[in-house]
């Protein structure tokens, strides 16, 4: 992740921008975060939730895929909700 072993699916790269999540906080996030779920059986390969916190502590989950060796693929990230997620940001409601 530190030298920039990731890509940003295309086609979530707009719903990022619209949630107002700067690359730098999503990777801060993933540097710092945890694997709250895995989802090995996903149609488009394996892939995981991703909790971190951005250095202002903004909460994130981050879904990332299997990219290839060393590489991750960032699928979309997002602000947990109360809504649907306790307040430990890791266990849905």
């Amino acid at each position: 992740m530190r030298k920039g072993k990731y890509r940003i699916s295309f086609t979530h790269t707009e719903k990022i921008r619209e949630r107002k999540i700067e690359l730098e906080e999503i990777e801060e996030a993933i540097l710092i975060g945890a694997i709250i779920e895995a989802y090995p059986d996903d149609p488009r390969g394996p892939s995981c939730l991703i909790l971190g916190f951005s250095r202002l502590s903004r909460p994130l989950h981050i879904v990332c895929g299997d990219l290839e060796a060393e590489r991750i693929l960032m699928i979309t990230a997002y602000e947990p909700n109360l809504e649907e997620w306790d307040v430990d940001w890791k266990t849905r409601r």
